[in-house]
């Protein structure tokens, strides 16, 4: 059908053959992927959190992204335990948690026992991250490490074959509303090139920072299998539009 859609397209002059060309080659090839959509609960509203969470379910989510900030690690403060177990009792899509908080060793079986299903975790906030990850693991959570856009890939690749989840920060952690910084796509490259060389079929790569249906597509064309989308989502006033449009970016014109 998206093939079909586009030879239309083509039809009417709306995109180039060289475009129709392109976008084909990444239908077929990637065709397996389904892209998942993590709206991140930082951006509801918490005076009706209940009502947010399900309203995102009904419209298509895949899992819910909840970023944990100590005010430390990184300069805002989100939430903690309280609300962690109020996401779980309210909802039942599958957690991601993203730690940017200092010493995360400290509070990771916490989180899991809350309800995580993911935790991600950066690098740069522990001198255990190998301790870490084997404790998000033997705790029966997937295991996933974060890298800022700054983040050289090199610091995650002694740990690919043992991890989940490979978080590409296309912001600078702590706030919402940013713009995507263009200049991660080239790690996001190098990241595919490794793990198809290596097999890592496994190894599930997201993106979080100012995804919109033009940002989406570019993940799409670059193999990313998660989007983190906040208040895109949360603000929209058809939510269930604004997923699939997200998710379907590659076969739009924009």
């Amino acid at each position: 059908m998206e093939v079909i859609l586009l030879w239309i397209l083509l039809f009417f002059g709306i995109i180039s053959e060289e475009d129709i060309q392109f976008r084909i080659i990444i239908i077929i090839t990637w065709s397996d992927n389904i892209m998942q959509i993590a709206p991140s609960v930082l951006a509801a509203d918490f005076g009706q959190l209940k009502s947010e969470l399900e309203a995102v379910k009904n419209a298509g989510a895949d899992l819910l992204h909840i970023d944990i900030m100590d005010g430390q690690f990184v300069p805002n403060i989100s939430f903690g335990v309280p609300v962690m177990e109020a996401i779980n009792t309210y909802s039942d899509l599958p957690k991601d948690v993203h730690l940017m908080i200092y010493k995360p060793e400290k509070y990771i079986t916490k989180f899991i026992d809350l309800g995580a299903d993911y935790v991600t975790v950066h690098p740069e906030s522990t001198d255990q991250l190998e301790y870490c990850l084997e404790l998000i693991k033997t705790n029966g959570a997937k295991a996933g490490i974060a890298l800022n856009p700054e983040t050289d890939l090199k610091v995650a690749l002694p740990y690919l074959q043992h991890i989940d989840l490979l978080l590409f920060m296309t912001i600078n952690p702590g706030f919402g509303g940013q713009k995507f910084i263009h200049s991660v796509v080239e790690k996001m490259n190098k990241a595919n090139s490794y793990r198809e060389i290596h097999g890592l079929n496994h190894l599930l790569f997201e993106v979080d920072g100012g995804i919109n249906e033009h940002t989406a597509r570019i993940c799409l064309e670059n193999k990313i299998d998660i989007l983190v989308s906040g208040s895109t989502i949360f603000e929209s006033k058809d939510r269930k539009s604004t997923i699939q449009n997200l998710r379907n970016s590659l076969t739009k014109q924009l």
